[in-house]
């Protein structure tokens, strides 16, 4: 019912916004226009002048509409997915309910093989055959044809019963989204057309030449499909009759798979918009190109980038080759690989004395006495701006800012808030997150903190700033909206907040994705978007942070993707060389690399790599229509062809370097533990995010973040005064024991704040 409303809502922002005139403003005013729209209620909007009202208005319902349509996309996705995900489901019910007759019918084969073994004439064996059997062989048959119906993880036939609910729904995202083709080839079209025609057909038989189709036009379906849209019920009423429902099913499961990789677009939305036109023109691109090159530490000559990878490629698997036999931590098993692990480094005595030290030393104090010593080091209320130039300030600026650092950072939340702080109203403390907070304002503070972080000396001793980690933690939100979906891995429904620490233990980056997407899509973005004085080559991440697209991607940006690689007996090596032979490795290699397909198309790639260094196009636009297989955009083949070079490269330094996995383990190990302190700072309402609208849902991760690096900033400076204090009474600092230490600590610090107990206080008798 609310999906239904909401398209409705959809179709009238469309009839809106088609009346509007065409908006013409830089990106980033454009940016601070909606947001400014967006803060305005309707009676502030009306004190503005004529102008600027309407150009408010004009400019807030575009973007609104754009962001609809979005929703409108991950709504579609939604449902489709969710049909294959019921009817998987329902098929490994229905196998487990009848596994009986596949026992039954593999004993009937038993008898019949059985029978004919034995000896005698063919009569006598015919015979014999016909007095094995257990039923009559219609019956049989009809029970083998029902049970080879599902056979091979065919779950296809059990979408028919769900799909009917959901029929409407997916008709109506469909005609709103008015898909568009973003390559020559626009089979699609006509095939979404004809679903659209058969809206309100009833028919379960339909003849294809009814909808203007032909057989070219089916070339694309697969041929699971194929044999249920052209089953036998279609095939008794002779050539050129379907199956609707099957039909309508094979079209929107393509659509949604094209939509997600890029294959089709839909006009004048955000996420899901052509992104050809994101792209940076030709004359742009041929003045950046030079000064990329130089940059990046890459040539931009086709014919040398490919000569130098292979080069590259052939040097580093024969030396690996040869190395293989000494390599005591690797191992070839029966033609598959073996890594052992290399033994956990054991904190020592020096550390874990020096470390009780320091938390016994420690002064008690509260999260809020951490959050204003921190802001007022820092001056952190500069950032709070109201998003209208003319607004005056707020009286009392800074006590308002700690008391929304601590209402949205520690997810108290207004109400609880207001209780726990006296002097506002809950109003008060969520205006000023309404009139003064966006995405923007959080990030510069944050980048505030990371700057003053960077100049301790402490944290030089963690790490060099060189290498960072990204990896997600769940965050649990309400069932009912956008972006809440079912976990697997951790249960129950929300989304994702993805982080990219430090190895000097700071988070630099935050972002707020949904759950059961590639997390690898958003690893180069934390990297790109950072702006603070701590700036990372090497992104480190978990198996979910690699695919062959995103390591092309990164090796092109300048970044250097080593993720911790899980299964890696089961991952493919490629050779640089069509039949190229190993002594010891020989069992890891499969195909050989399409050095052509590289060389062609590498003007395409460098031409999206310098759109992102630009600012046209995030990489996690790019990598979410590269992130899925596409047999139309020629792009996604050679990303992924230049990521099966650099996945290689990676892959053999890994199992020829121990140290290589030691620091890749260490560096996620860092994420984890900043993903538990960063829980551990958001502990109010059960660790749920009551925001139900995406843009708070963002905020408020970005709050999580900022306010986990006020503490660590906090720690970072009680742990320098407090080491001060034990080297001036004698204790050994030596560099090994200062490396081992972590500025995540909590026992010093009291959450809840101070309860007095009056016992002296008159109490009104039960």
């Amino acid at each position: 019912k609310e999906v239904r409303t909401y398209l409705q809502h959809i179709r009238m922002l469309q009839q809106l916004a088609d009346q509007l005139p065409p908006i013409e403003v830089p990106v980033p005013k454009l940016k601070q226009f909606r947001t400014m729209a967006r803060a305005l209620d309707a009676s502030e909007l009306a004190e503005l002048t004529e102008e600027k009202r309407y150009a408010l208005a004009a400019i807030f319902i575009r973007a609104q509409y754009a962001k609809t349509l979005d929703d409108a996309a991950e709504l579609f996705i939604k449902q489709v997915r969710s049909l294959e995900n019921l009817a998987q489901q329902k098929l490994i019910a229905y196998q487990l309910e009848h596994a009986k007759r596949a026992d039954y019918l593999i004993g009937q084969l038993k008898d019949v093989l059985q029978a004919f073994e034995l000896e005698g004439s063919d009569s006598q064996r015919v015979d014999a055959i016909g007095g094995s059997l257990r039923a009559e062989v219609a019956t049989l048959l009809a029970e083998c044809d029902e049970h080879m119906a599902y056979a091979g993880r065919n779950y296809l036939p059990f979408m028919l019963q769900p799909y009917g609910v959901v029929r409407p729904l997916l008709f109506n995202g469909l005609e709103l989204m008015t898909l568009r083709s973003t390559s020559q080839d626009a089979g699609m079209e006509p095939l979404i057309a004809a679903v659209l025609s058969l809206r309100n057909r009833r028919h379960e038989l339909i003849e294809v030449a009814s909808l203007g189709l032909n057989e070219e036009d089916f070339e694309w379906m697969p041929k699971a499909w194929r044999q249920h849209v052209f089953g036998k019920r279609a095939n008794a009423l002779g050539p050129g009759w379907m199956h609707r429902k099957y039909f309508e099913l094979a079209v929107l499961v393509q659509v949604k798979d094209e939509l997600k990789s890029g294959d089709l677009f839909i006009p004048h939305s955000e996420r899901f918009d052509d992104y050809r036109e994101q792209l940076v023109d030709e004359a742009t691109f041929a003045h950046e190109l030079e000064a990329y090159g130089e940059v990046a530490g890459l040539s931009t000559d086709a014919e040398t980038f490919v000569s130098g990878l292979r080069s590259e490629l052939v040097a580093l698997a024969d030396a690996v080759d040869q190395r293989f036999p000494e390599n005591v931590h690797a191992d070839m098993v029966d033609g598959r690989l073996v890594l052992r692990k290399a033994q956990r480094p054991e904190i020592s005595s020096a550390i874990a004395t020096v470390d009780k030290l320091i938390t016994e030393r420690m002064p008690a104090t509260s999260i809020v006495d951490v959050l204003i010593e921190t802001a007022q080091w820092l001056q952190l209320p500069r950032h709070f701006r109201p998003f209208a130039g003319t607004d005056a300030q707020v009286d009392d600026l800074p006590r308002r800012v700690i008391t929304t650092l601590f209402c949205y950072g520690c997810n108290l939340g207004p109400t609880q808030t207001a209780r726990s702080v006296k002097g506002f109203s809950r109003r008060q403390i969520a205006w000023l997150n309404l009139k003064y907070v966006d995405e923007g304002t959080l990030e510069r503070a944050t980048t505030d903190v990371i700057n003053t972080y960077n100049k301790f000396d402490l944290p030089g001793y963690w790490g060099s700033g060189r290498s960072a980690s990204a990896d997600g933690t769940k965050w649990s939100v309400y069932e009912d909206n956008l972006l809440s979906e079912y976990h697997i891995r951790y249960g129950g429904y929300g989304g994702i907040g993805y982080y990219h620490v430090s190895d000097k233990y700071v988070a630099l980056f935050s972002h707020f994705i949904p759950c059961g997407v590639h997390e690898g899509i958003y690893i180069l973005d934390g990297l790109m978007a950072n702006t603070s004085d701590i700036q990372p080559e090497i992104v480190h991440g978990d198996t979910q942070a690699q695919s062959y697209p995103v390591f092309g991607l990164a090796h092109l940006l300048g970044i250097q993707l080593m993720p911790r690689i899980r299964n890696i007996k089961d991952l493919t090596f490629f050779r640089p060389e069509p039949g190229k032979p190993y002594k010891n490795i020989q069992a890891l290699f499969g195909d050989s690399i399409d050095w052509q397909l590289i060389g062609t198309h590498l003007h395409d790639m460098l031409r999206v790599v310098v759109s992102i260094r630009l600012g046209k196009i995030t990489a996690s636009s790019i990598l979410r229509r590269l992130g899925t297989y596409s047999r139309k955009n020629k792009l996604y083949f050679a990303f992924r062809e230049l990521g099966k070079v650099l996945r290689t490269l990676f892959l053999l330094r890994y199992i020829d370097d121990v140290e290589i996995r030691k620091t890749i383990q260490a560096a996620t190990n860092k994420s984890e533990e900043f993903n538990g302190f960063v829980k551990w700072v958001f502990f109010g309402g059960e660790g749920v995010i009551a925001e139900n609208v995406l843009h708070e849902q963002r905020k408020i991760v970005k709050y999580s973040q900022l306010v986990a690096n006020m503490v660590i900033l906090h720690n970072v400076e009680g742990m320098t005064r407090t080491l001060a204090e034990l080297r001036k009474a004698g204790t050994e600092l030596s560099p090994e024991v200062l490396a081992g230490l972590s500025p995540y600590r909590t026992s010093h610090i009291n959450r809840f704040g101070d309860y007095t107990l009056d016992l002296e206080k008159e109490v009104v008798p039960l």
